[in-house]
């Protein structure tokens, strides 16, 4: 499930347990609402850190190339002065 069928386990569970009035034999809608809600958090929680797992910062490995020269800052070759 991903976080578009989280949210929408939010919204549903929050319709069902604020904006409606329905009176079923046997069925809390409140309470299913509820659960509804609770679990579309637990999912957003999970989704949130397994991609917060996912972005590794990957080091480069392209090697750096010194040919002996000094580094240029931009002043000592003349255009600062």
């Amino acid at each position: 499930m991903g976080l578009g069928g989280c949210i929408i386990l939010i919204a549903v569970g929050a319709i069902l347990t604020f904006a409606t009035d329905w009176d079923m034999q046997g069925v809390n809608l409140d309470l299913v609402g509820i659960i509804l809600m609770i679990v579309g958090l637990i999912g957003v929680t999970t989704f949130s850190s397994i991609a917060r797992r996912r972005r590794v910062v990957v080091p480069p490995t392209t090697p750096v190339v010194n040919d002996g020269r000094p580094p240029r800052d931009g002043y000592s070759d003349g255009y600062g002065a």
